[in-house]
Protein backbone atom coordinates (compact mmCIF):
# COMPACT_ATOMS: atom_id res chain seq x y z
CA UNK A 1 0.00 0.00 0.00
CA UNK A 2 1.52 3.22 -0.99
CA UNK A 3 1.51 6.39 1.37
CA UNK A 4 -0.96 8.52 -0.82
CA UNK A 5 -3.62 5.69 -0.23
CA UNK A 6 -2.47 5.16 3.39
CA UNK A 7 -3.82 8.98 3.93
CA UNK A 8 -6.75 8.71 2.00
CA UNK A 9 -8.12 5.51 3.87
CA UNK A 10 -7.62 7.21 6.83
CA UNK A 11 -9.14 10.70 6.17
CA UNK A 12 -12.00 8.86 4.45
CA UNK A 13 -12.37 6.86 8.18
CA UNK A 14 -11.93 10.16 9.74
CA UNK A 15 -15.07 11.69 8.00
CA UNK A 16 -17.45 8.58 8.21
CA UNK A 17 -17.15 9.35 11.95
CA UNK A 18 -19.28 11.67 11.93
CA UNK A 19 -21.92 8.78 11.08
CA UNK A 20 -21.92 8.25 15.38
CA UNK A 21 -21.63 11.70 16.15
CA UNK A 22 -19.47 15.40 15.38
CA UNK A 23 -16.14 15.09 17.62
CA UNK A 24 -12.70 16.09 17.25
CA UNK A 25 -11.57 13.97 14.81
CA UNK A 26 -13.89 14.59 12.07
CA UNK A 27 -13.90 18.03 12.79
CA UNK A 28 -9.98 17.92 11.92
CA UNK A 29 -10.01 16.50 8.82
CA UNK A 30 -13.20 18.68 7.60
CA UNK A 31 -10.71 21.92 8.21
CA UNK A 32 -8.03 19.39 6.91
CA UNK A 33 -10.35 19.14 3.77
CA UNK A 34 -10.95 22.55 3.64
CA UNK A 35 -7.65 24.11 4.02
CA UNK A 36 -5.82 21.84 0.98
CA UNK A 37 -8.61 22.81 -1.10
CA UNK A 38 -8.00 26.45 -0.76
CA UNK A 39 -4.59 25.80 -1.12
CA UNK A 40 -5.08 23.98 -4.18
CA UNK A 41 -7.06 26.53 -5.51
CA UNK A 42 -4.44 29.08 -4.96
CA UNK A 43 -1.57 27.50 -6.38
CA UNK A 44 -3.99 26.35 -9.69
CA UNK A 45 -5.21 30.22 -10.29
CA UNK A 46 -1.72 31.48 -9.55
CA UNK A 47 -0.25 29.24 -12.50
CA UNK A 48 -3.14 28.34 -14.42
CA UNK A 49 -4.36 31.87 -14.65
CA UNK A 50 -1.97 34.63 -13.47
CA UNK A 51 1.03 33.48 -14.97
CA UNK A 52 -0.19 31.90 -18.20
CA UNK A 53 -2.75 33.99 -19.36
CA UNK A 54 -1.37 37.42 -17.89
CA UNK A 55 2.34 37.39 -16.60
CA UNK A 56 3.63 35.59 -19.23
CA UNK A 57 2.25 36.78 -22.51
CA UNK A 58 2.14 40.40 -21.16
CA UNK A 59 5.51 40.47 -19.88
CA UNK A 60 7.23 37.70 -22.12
CA UNK A 61 5.63 38.23 -25.44
CA UNK A 62 4.64 41.98 -25.17
CA UNK A 63 0.38 41.81 -25.05
CA UNK A 64 0.79 44.84 -23.76
CA UNK A 65 -3.54 45.14 -24.19
CA UNK A 66 -3.29 42.98 -20.79
CA UNK A 67 -2.64 46.12 -18.93
CA UNK A 68 -6.13 46.65 -18.60
CA UNK A 69 -7.49 43.55 -16.84
CA UNK A 70 -3.99 44.10 -14.68
CA UNK A 71 -4.79 47.17 -13.55
CA UNK A 72 -8.54 46.02 -12.88
CA UNK A 73 -7.59 43.20 -10.73
CA UNK A 74 -5.09 45.43 -8.90
CA UNK A 75 -8.18 47.83 -8.74
CA UNK A 76 -10.04 45.07 -6.86
CA UNK A 77 -7.51 45.07 -3.72
CA UNK A 78 -8.77 48.36 -3.10
CA UNK A 79 -12.21 47.32 -1.06
CA UNK A 80 -9.37 46.14 1.35
CA UNK A 81 -8.72 50.42 2.26
CA UNK A 82 -11.30 52.61 3.44
CA UNK A 83 -9.87 55.79 1.13
CA UNK A 84 -9.76 53.56 -2.14
CA UNK A 85 -12.81 51.21 -2.06
CA UNK A 86 -14.33 53.13 -4.71
CA UNK A 87 -11.67 51.80 -6.91
CA UNK A 88 -13.00 48.63 -7.12
CA UNK A 89 -16.25 49.34 -7.82
CA UNK A 90 -14.63 49.97 -11.78
CA UNK A 91 -13.87 46.18 -11.70
CA UNK A 92 -16.92 44.77 -10.04
CA UNK A 93 -18.97 46.55 -12.85
CA UNK A 94 -16.84 44.99 -15.19
CA UNK A 95 -17.37 41.89 -13.79
CA UNK A 96 -20.85 41.65 -13.11
CA UNK A 97 -21.30 43.70 -16.35
CA UNK A 98 -19.13 40.94 -18.70
CA UNK A 99 -20.64 37.56 -16.31
CA UNK A 100 -23.99 38.90 -17.26
CA UNK A 101 -23.58 39.31 -20.88
CA UNK A 102 -22.13 35.99 -20.96
CA UNK A 103 -24.67 34.56 -18.94
CA UNK A 104 -27.76 35.67 -20.19
CA UNK A 105 -27.67 34.37 -23.35
CA UNK A 106 -26.43 31.04 -22.61
CA UNK A 107 -28.68 30.19 -19.69
CA UNK A 108 -32.00 32.00 -21.80
CA UNK A 109 -30.89 29.46 -24.58
CA UNK A 110 -30.04 26.23 -22.01
CA UNK A 111 -33.32 27.06 -19.90
CA UNK A 112 -35.88 28.95 -22.35
CA UNK A 113 -35.41 27.87 -25.48
CA UNK A 114 -34.53 24.73 -25.75
CA UNK A 115 -37.41 24.32 -22.84
CA UNK A 116 -40.13 25.91 -25.11
CA UNK A 117 -38.98 23.72 -28.43
CA UNK A 118 -39.31 20.44 -26.83
CA UNK A 119 -42.72 21.67 -26.36
CA UNK A 120 -43.56 22.44 -29.48
CA UNK A 121 -42.33 19.00 -31.24
CA UNK A 122 -44.99 17.44 -33.71
CA UNK A 123 -47.62 15.18 -32.12
CA UNK A 124 -47.63 13.26 -35.04
CA UNK A 125 -44.31 12.66 -36.58
CA UNK A 126 -44.20 9.61 -39.27
CA UNK A 127 -46.70 7.96 -38.11
CA UNK A 128 -50.77 8.09 -37.52
CA UNK A 129 -50.37 7.82 -34.03
CA UNK A 130 -49.32 10.71 -31.53
CA UNK A 131 -46.72 10.21 -29.48
CA UNK A 132 -47.14 9.46 -26.07
CA UNK A 133 -44.41 11.64 -24.81
CA UNK A 134 -44.95 14.54 -26.50
CA UNK A 135 -48.64 14.04 -25.34
CA UNK A 136 -47.50 13.94 -21.32
CA UNK A 137 -45.03 16.62 -21.94
CA UNK A 138 -47.71 19.29 -23.67
CA UNK A 139 -50.10 18.10 -20.77
CA UNK A 140 -47.67 18.70 -18.45
CA UNK A 141 -46.70 22.55 -19.71
CA UNK A 142 -50.04 23.69 -20.07
CA UNK A 143 -51.53 22.14 -16.66
CA UNK A 144 -48.47 23.45 -14.88
CA UNK A 145 -48.80 27.03 -16.55
CA UNK A 146 -52.10 26.76 -15.53
CA UNK A 147 -51.51 26.63 -11.68
CA UNK A 148 -49.52 29.94 -11.90
CA UNK A 149 -52.48 31.89 -13.77
CA UNK A 150 -53.60 33.64 -10.88
CA UNK A 151 -55.77 36.24 -12.87
CA UNK A 152 -58.76 33.82 -11.62
CA UNK A 153 -60.18 31.83 -9.19
CA UNK A 154 -59.04 28.31 -9.83
CA UNK A 155 -62.48 26.67 -10.06
CA UNK A 156 -64.11 24.40 -12.75
CA UNK A 157 -61.81 23.69 -15.90
CA UNK A 158 -59.21 25.55 -14.59
CA UNK A 159 -59.15 24.15 -11.19
CA UNK A 160 -58.83 20.98 -12.26
CA UNK A 161 -56.22 21.73 -14.91
CA UNK A 162 -54.00 23.47 -11.74
CA UNK A 163 -54.66 20.65 -9.32
CA UNK A 164 -53.22 18.51 -12.43
CA UNK A 165 -50.29 20.75 -12.60
CA UNK A 166 -49.44 20.56 -9.13
CA UNK A 167 -48.92 16.59 -9.59
CA UNK A 168 -46.57 17.69 -12.02
CA UNK A 169 -44.66 19.45 -10.03
CA UNK A 170 -44.42 17.20 -7.59
CA UNK A 171 -43.24 14.57 -9.87
CA UNK A 172 -40.71 17.04 -10.84
CA UNK A 173 -39.58 18.14 -7.37
CA UNK A 174 -39.49 14.58 -6.61
CA UNK A 175 -37.47 13.04 -9.72
CA UNK A 176 -35.18 16.09 -8.77
CA UNK A 177 -34.49 15.15 -5.35
CA UNK A 178 -34.23 11.76 -5.73
CA UNK A 179 -31.65 12.62 -8.60
CA UNK A 180 -29.78 14.10 -5.24
CA UNK A 181 -30.10 11.50 -3.29
CA UNK A 182 -28.64 9.18 -5.85
CA UNK A 183 -25.06 11.45 -6.76
CA UNK A 184 -24.75 11.21 -2.83
CA UNK A 185 -24.82 7.82 -2.97
CA UNK A 186 -22.98 6.53 -5.68
CA UNK A 187 -19.91 9.36 -4.21
CA UNK A 188 -20.56 7.09 -1.16
CA UNK A 189 -20.77 4.06 -2.46
CA UNK A 190 -17.05 5.25 -4.43
CA UNK A 191 -15.52 5.49 -1.29
CA UNK A 192 -16.40 2.43 0.32
CA UNK A 193 -15.49 0.77 -2.32
CA UNK A 194 -12.10 2.79 -2.15
CA UNK A 195 -12.21 1.29 1.33
CA UNK A 196 -12.76 -2.79 0.65
CA UNK A 197 -10.58 -2.69 -2.32
CA UNK A 198 -7.77 0.16 -2.47
CA UNK A 199 -7.21 0.35 1.40
CA UNK A 200 -8.44 -2.75 3.35
CA UNK A 201 -7.84 -4.98 0.21
CA UNK A 202 -10.69 -7.18 1.14
CA UNK A 203 -11.77 -7.47 -2.28
CA UNK A 204 -10.59 -7.80 -5.70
Amino acid sequence: MDFGTLIAGILTLAIFTFLYRDNPIYRAAESLLIGVSIGYVLVITWTNTLMDLLFHPLFRRGDWPLVIPLLLGAMMFGRFYRRTGWLSRFPMAVLIGSGAGVAIPAMLDARTLRQISATVTPLFAGSAWADVSTIIVLAGVITTLSYFYFSREHRGALGFSSKTGTYFLMLFFGTTFGYTVMSRMSTFIGRVEFLLTDFLRLTG
